[in-house]
């Protein structure tokens, strides 16, 4: 799975280029700056960064210079030497870099590697030399900068990181670049980020009035707009219509509870780093809950439960609250208060195979009818350290993987990847840009029946332990909502769009029969506005399609007469005059077919 991937990566001549590549940068910096102080330099997947302590911020002319060093560099054919040393010889050699002189102290002691991520066996101590250049580095390296490209690298911007990503530690410089095999591959990736820039949520959520996040109110909390509440409105409709369809009960739970009930769930012992600071109420302590699912189990014991009963399906669309570093908050796709769309499913064993086959199921019907088709998913099974009985894992994992072949899901399986209470599936959806997103999660829960003490008066009037499947569908309607935002780059299909006509009259004698037409659309159903300023045509019909409307039905003397429109599209096309009630098939078609 992801391991794998990360794996196969990082044996990959492009992963050697690419940390290269970033060696190359940082001795190019250090040119620049002499005084510079180093930290880390790792690739990434799509190229690489390094982390400076410069004595000034830099501009885009210093990165233009640094990436003209850089290729000179590369063309002088630089060899790349390993050599392993001791923790003192090392601190010779790093004695003016205090970040290297912290990181040898990590690894001294078996803690971190190199790049300050944890590990869990004590790493080879060793550096690279690359001209006059030396970086403490396990590698891969190339054997030659001859094997990189210069037409093939680009430096991409500069942006703040904490050293050690600990905000009380002080914010280094991050040079970010790219390294492909060839010029067109580079090309082809600039002309991606380019896209992605058109169609980043933030700038569209402004441009489209959706959302905002302010500092009075706080870092990664959403104000929604009236535009994007309406669409937010319309995907809650539909997710509460489609769940009341599938049998699913909805229930609504505390923004808080005590700390008890995070004990229990074991959230304090295992999460608490991700949880708020507790509330005091009456000598209690209260938490802001980051999940639902406490609650959702303390429904579901709140009576006997009989083996009729079951499948017993919960589902919530529950605001959350987890702690987020600031450096990480991104839009909607990385706050720090959330709407989960919830769901536990509580079930017999004998129920297990059905439930799993009908919650993908239900997950993929869902995320197709917001208009994703391409799907990959992630099986992963049960860590070393793990609770529960492992022949009850290998019956959950069987009917997790067979589930997805009888799915026709594409899928790879990450073993040992598992939390410790149960094994999960995780789907994954493509955008217009083919970009990769962790969307629904199914999830199974050994751990949670047994500390809540969930049972089932089965069939033999004995008490039963029942199977728990935690689902998040369409993850948070935050996120969500960027994800859409970016693959539809604001043009949402019919359905969703808050406004899906604006009746344009061409003078104020026309005005009479727009109201008119907006009575009749709004009484089938449709979302329309009257554009009654004193603009002129052109700019309300600019105005609308810079709005991303579908719609634009221009009246004048013509349509008054025939009783029609002239329709208009968003993307310029100009379908021409039609009848009203010929309108009215067309949208309603569209609409009820999602387009």
């Amino acid at each position: 799975m992801e391991n794998e991937k990360k794996e196969r990566y990082e044996d990959s001549h492009l992963y050697k280029v690419r940390h290269s590549t970033a060696h190359i940068m940082a001795a190019a910096v250090l040119e620049r700056f002499p005084n510079a102080k180093i930290a880390i330099g790792p690739a990434i997947d799509t190229g690489f960064y390094y982390d400076f302590d410069l004595p000034r911020p830099l501009t885009p002319e210093d990165l233009k210079e640094i990436e003209a060093r850089m290729r000179k560099m590369i063309k002088e054919h630089i060899k790349f030497e390993k050599k392993v040393i001791t923790a003192d010889e090392g601190r010779q050699i790093f004695q003016d870099q205090p970040y290297k002189l912290e990181l040898i102290d990590d690894l001294e002691k078996g803690q971190f590697d190199e790049h300050g991520n944890p590990v869990d066996e004590k790493p080879e101590l060793s550096i690279y030399s690359s001209g006059n250049f030396t970086d403490l580095c396990r590698g891969p390296h190339v054997a030659d900068t001859m094997e990189i490209n210069p037409s093939a690298v680009k430096l991409l911007n500069v942006a703040g990181a904490y050293w050690r990503g600990d905000e009380k530690r002080l914010m280094l410089q991050r040079i970010y670049g790219t390294a492909w095999e060839n010029a067109d591959d580079l090309k082809a990736y600039l002309d991606l980020l380019e896209e992605a820039k058109r169609r980043d949520h933030r700038k569209i959520g402004k441009e489209l009035d959706l959302y905002s996040s302010v500092e009075e109110v706080g870092a990664g909390l959403i104000l929604w707009h009236p535009n994007g509440a309406k669409i937010r409105k319309i995907i809650e409709d539909y997710w509460r219509d489609e769940h009341e369809k599938a049998d699913y009960d909805f229930v609504y739970t505390p923004h808080i509870g005590k700390a008890q009930l995070w004990e229990t769930s074991e959230h304090l012992g295992f999460y608490k780093e991700n949880m708020y600071s507790p509330i005091d109420i009456e000598g209690q302590e209260y938490y802001i809950k980051p999940m639902n699912c406490p609650f959702h189990l303390h429904i579901y014991k709140s009576r006997i439960r009989s083996y009729r009963e079951l499948p017993v399906r919960y589902a919530e669309t529950g605001t959350v609250y987890r702690y987020e570093r600031s450096g990480v908050l991104h839009g909607l796709l990385r706050v720090r208060g959330f709407t989960q769309d919830d769901a536990h499913h509580f079930c017999s064993p004998e129920q297990m195979p059905q439930e799993i086959d009908f919650v993908l199921n239900f997950c993929l019907d869902m995320l197709r009818a917001f208009g994703f088709t391409e799907f990959t998913a992630y099986l992963s099974t049960r860590p070393e350290k793990a609770v529960g009985d492992p022949a009850r894992w290998k019956e959950a994992e069987a009917a997790l993987e067979a589930s997805l072949k009888r799915a026709g899901i594409a899928y790879d399986v990450d073993a040992g990847g598992g939390a410790f209470y149960g094994p999960k599936i995780d789907l994954k959806i493509k955008d217009a840009l083919q970009r990769e997103w962790q969307l629904s999660t199914i999830q199974f829960d050994f751990n949670e029946p047994e500390k809540f003490d969930l049972t089932y008066v089965g069939e033999d009037g004995e008490q039963h332990r029942p199977y728990m499947i935690h689902r998040a569908l369409l993850g948070s309607l935050e996120r969500f909502f960027g994800v859409l935002i970016e693959h539809y780059a604001g043009a949402f299909p019919v359905w969703l769009m808050p406004v899906q006509a604006m009746i344009i009259p061409i003078a104020d004698r026309h005005l009479p029969y727009a109201q008119e037409i907006y009575k009749k659309l709004r009484a089938d159903g449709l979302r329309v506005k009257v554009d009654d300023r004193s603009e002129r045509m052109n700019a309300k019909i600019r105005d609308a399609q810079n709005q991303k409307i579908p719609y634009m039905l221009i009246v004048g003397d013509q349509e008054m007469e025939n009783k029609q429109v002239s329709l208009r599209l968003r993307s310029g096309e100009n379908p021409g005059a039609l009848d009203l009630e010929a309108f009215l098939v067309r949208a309603k078609t569209e609409i009820a077919e999602k387009i």
